[in-house]
């Protein structure tokens, strides 16, 4: 069953080396980042699971010992999910799910064996449940670690441009993540989501589903929007 979660952004900028000069701008979401790692591990999970949004080609499960990169942002590193199993895979790990694994090397997370699942944005609500409910299943004790974005359309300045609609949407996400409401995350709006480039929307459901009964509290730790994109950081213990 679920017991715990913690939900971070994934935009690369999140990493240091990615960000470069940029990197001191997002200190404090990275700082809540590491909280809520610290939750998870406080948690004594059996299993954990990072889940974010993915293209087609990199939906679905990956196994500890996937590997991903950088270099499409012009950096030369290199992640790994989890230990190295010495396994391999023949598939790269999403830019979402390599922001993660990043964050837990850095914070040197070694408390449980770690796997990934790619979500893609089209995944409904209903298969999101579906797929929660099953994570949830895996294991004893099972903590998610679960990836994505708010809006993309807070200001003008933003990768969508304004919309007005962006910090209501924004404010109604991040306070059913504060309060673990599963009912508000199912009840989101795919269409609006999809306008408003909301790119954690199919991650928050199927955290929605995985949760269903097991009866968590949660805290919101960071609300920002830098660049005109919702961050949001929130621990489900």
């Amino acid at each position: 069953m679920l017991v715990a979660a913690a939900v971070c952004p994934c935009p690369p900028l999140l990493v240091p080396e990615v960000a470069a000069g940029a990197a001191s701008e997002l200190d404090s979401a990275r700082a809540a980042c590491t909280d809520a790692l610290g939750v998870l591990a406080a948690a004594r999970p059996d299993l954990l699971v990072v889940v974010g949004p993915a293209e087609a080609s990199g939906s679905g499960p990956h196994p500890e010992g996937t590997r991903g990169s950088f270099r499409g942002f012009g950096v030369d590193l290199e992640v790994r999910l989890g230990r190295d199993t010495g396994a391999g895979s023949a598939g790269e790990l999403p830019s979402s799910l390599a922001v993660a694994a990043r964050l837990l090397e850095r914070t040197g997370w070694s408390d449980a064996p770690v796997e990934g699942l790619g979500v893609e944005a089209s995944l409904t609500p209903e298969r999101c449940a579906a797929a929660g409910r099953d994570l949830a299943a895996r294991a004893g004790r099972v903590a998610l670690l679960v990836m994505g974005d708010a809006s993309a359309r807070r200001t003008l300045k933003a990768p969508g441009y304004l919309d007005e609609r962006a910090e209501p949407f924004d404010a109604g996400v991040a306070r059913a993540l504060g309060e673990a409401d599963t009912s508000a995350l199912m009840a989101l709006d795919v269409a609006l989501a999809h306008e408003l480039k909301a790119s954690g929307r199919a991650s928050w459901q199927v955290l929605a589903g995985a949760a269903e009964g097991a009866g968590l509290s949660g805290a919101l730790l960071h609300d920002d929007a830098p660049y005109g994109v919702g961050y949001l950081v929130a621990t489900w213990s």
